[in-house]
């Protein structure tokens, strides 16, 4: 029986690269595969066919002399499912980015690390080096990291032959995986260290300096390379990362760069205006209050906020007055504000422009439903 053209077989044009030849049989193998397809000998054909075309288009010369010679450029013999050449490399090279196959092992390093800090608004604003003390596995001193009673030796794993993995073989499929009888160490331990019970290390606890830069806010995490968990010998330990929880504040809250606060203002103050004191980070400041100003009102104080961590202008203080309204008055200072209060009811909308204006608008309100 006569072969189908290999291009026809991938579904692919003359002119296509070595990626397209992949993707193509990719989805063929995967399609037709025979632990996909058990007892159909038709797919299994299909699957062979596809191999077969496969190998010959990625590789250079064989290539070359089927597009010159077809079939007979290359003879008449397919590949084979074993040996120098076969499926098994095949496979690893089409979907070895997949599986972790040749090249893709995992370097040897350790874990990273969190740790949490917690920062009064005052430190996250202003900057601060701070001490922190952490866990860190170390070498065992007493059987030198080996995790072996001294005077003893690891012994070299029988299943693995000290290489901690193993290749199991599943139908076409290769898979190579941690040892299960020494776990990926490629030895084994038979009378342990009882300081460290086999690990090989022990558990203490360092100090390091972290260095926070001004205006870190919530969030905000610090490297610190090579401070996470240590790895095995000939690897390359993790790294640290500070997290950064700035407290809550009884006074300021933070928004991006700028800080907010609410100053209580008295009666007096907000009809007469004046000067007022509040605090800003760095000492006091001075509010000035025009006369009139209403509950709520808003006052920014320039460059009294937060120097952003990555650079930029300062934000600023803005501060939200809120009315007090006096309690626990003397009949005298009742019978005071009664008089002040007629005497500012004749003055009408001269005094209180906004109540007016709303006392207007219900008036027309209740005038158009007929109440």
């Amino acid at each position: 029986m006569s072969k189908r053209d290999f291009y026809e077989v991938l579904g692919v044009g003359r002119n296509a690269s070595e990626a397209d030849i992949k993707k193509a049989y990719r989805r063929l193998a995967m399609k037709y595969h025979p632990d996909r397809n058990a007892g159909d000998a038709g797919t299994e054909q299909k699957f062979v066919e596809a191999k077969e075309a496969y190998e010959v288009l990625t590789d250079p010369k064989k290539r070359s002399a089927y597009d010159q010679f077809g079939h007979a450029g290359i003879g008449a013999g397919g590949p084979g499912f074993g040996g120098e050449g076969g499926f098994s490399d095949i496979f690893g090279d089409v979907f070895g980015d997949i599986f972790g196959g040749r090249g893709g092992r995992r370097s040897n390093r350790g874990a990273d690390l969190r740790y949490d800090l917690s920062m009064t608004l005052e430190d996250a604003v202003a900057g601060k080096e701070v001490k922190i003390r952490i866990p860190v596995a170390v070498e065992c001193q007493f059987c030198g990291g080996s995790g072996a009673k001294p005077g003893t030796k690891p012994k070299t794993c029988p299943t693995c032959g000290g290489a901690g993995q193993v290749r199991m073989q599943q139908g076409f499929f290769s898979i190579q995986q941690a040892c299960p009888q020494c776990r990926g160490s490629g030895h084994i331990i038979e009378e342990s260290c009882t300081h460290c019970r086999g690990a090989g290390r022990v558990q203490e606890h360092k100090t390091l300096s972290v260095k926070v830069p001004a205006g870190v806010d919530t969030g905000d995490r610090i490297r610190l390379a090579g401070e996470g968990e240590r790895a095995g010998k000939g690897g390359q330990a993790g790294d640290l990362y500070v997290q950064v929880q700035v407290q809550q504040h009884p006074i300021f809250t933070r928004e991006d760069n700028n800080l907010f606060c609410e100053v209580p203002i008295g009666f007096l103050d907000a009809a007469l205006g004046g000067e007022l004191e509040v605090p800003t980070l760095e000492g006091k400041g001075v509010l000035k209050i025009p006369a009139g100003t209403q509950t709520g009102k808003m006052f920014r104080i320039r460059g009294k906020g937060v120097r952003p961590v990555r650079g930029g202008p300062v934000g600023d203080l803005i501060c939200r007055v809120v009315l007090e309204t006096p309690v626990n008055l003397t009949e005298r200072q009742k019978e005071l504000l009664r008089e002040f209060h007629d005497s500012v009811r004749e003055g009408g909308e001269r005094h209180s422009p906004t109540s007016s204006s709303w006392l207007d608008g219900v008036k027309g309100f209740f005038e158009k439903m007929g109440f």
